[in-house]
């Protein structure tokens, strides 16, 4: 079992980066299913089903979300409908949509799981008790369990990669936009790393015009911060290898493609 995991994917930059490279990326590792982070997909902030429906038409399993997820007000119009769309499961009750799907591949069944941290980021729901409820649930029908972690810090995320360390195939942390060197796999077994990092602008800072940002930090007058729209783009990514049995990590390593770091398929 192989899970190829494209991280945040960032308005039309990223968009393109994943429908150039995600066939390519298939077609070199040969995974078993593939899920993409797609909430800062349209326009920097939130998703369309449009978007959506093109990432499951270039080859991804399921997309996931995050502290994004309701910022395109479109999002409502069709979320209860897609099936393969996670939103993070500790929103308050009564949100729309699924913290939790169950893919399909070859007969068996991989649970993917979105959960949102709290540290920097609203108060919502524990992640970590809603990740008790959801993996007690998952390992009741499959060992492969897939949770992105959509968190600021890093210490909350390691915190859940431990916590669930055992319980689940692997823990990898979304939203900083910056890939971090720290994969792993932990005592137990599941594949863990801080961040994935993002799909999108090369040359900005998290995707975002620099200019923008640098007068926000020398100035501390409001901006508005407006997504790198041309230059040099970047895909960050992971691959795991799971045990078939098992459903425990075997590896885990980062993909990084731009123009430092090329693709050869």
């Amino acid at each position: 079992m192989r899970i190829l995991f494209i991280g945040d994917v960032v308005s039309s930059p990223g968009r393109e980066m994943v429908q150039q490279y995600l066939p390519q990326l298939k077609a070199k590792y040969k995974p078993t299913i593939s899920i993409i982070n797609g909430e800062n997909a349209a326009g920097g902030k939130g998703i369309t089903g449009k978007i959506y429906r093109q990432f499951l038409e270039w080859g991804a399993g399921a997309v996931t979300l995050g502290n994004h997820s309701w910022h395109n007000k479109e999002v409502f119009e069709f979320i209860d409908e897609a099936k393969y769309l996670v939103r993070p499961a500790n929103f308050p009750e009564g949100n729309p949509g699924v913290g939790i799907v169950y893919l399909q591949v070859n007969g068996t069944e991989v649970a993917v799981i979105n959960l949102q941290g709290r540290t920097f980021l609203p108060a919502i729901d524990c992640p970590f008790r809603k990740a008790d409820e959801l993996v007690e649930q998952a390992r009741k029908r499959t060992p492969f369990i897939f949770v992105d972690f959509h968190a600021e810090a890093t210490s909350e995320k390691q915190a859940m990669g431990w916590y669930l360390d055992g319980r689940v195939s692997a823990v990898v942390g979304t939203h900083t936009h910056v890939q971090t060197a720290d994969e792993r796999i932990l005592s137990k077994g599941t594949a863990y790393v801080t961040d994935v990092g993002m799909t999108g602008p090369y040359d900005g800072i998290l995707g975002v015009e620099k200019e923008a940002v640098l007068k926000k930090f020398l100035t501390e007058l409001p901006v508005r911060f407006e997504v790198v729209k041309e230059g040099r783009n970047q895909l960050n990514g992971v691959i795991i290898d799971l045990d078939p049995k098992t459903g425990m990590a075997k590896s885990i390593s980062r993909l990084l493609i731009n123009d430092d770091h090329p693709f050869f398929s």
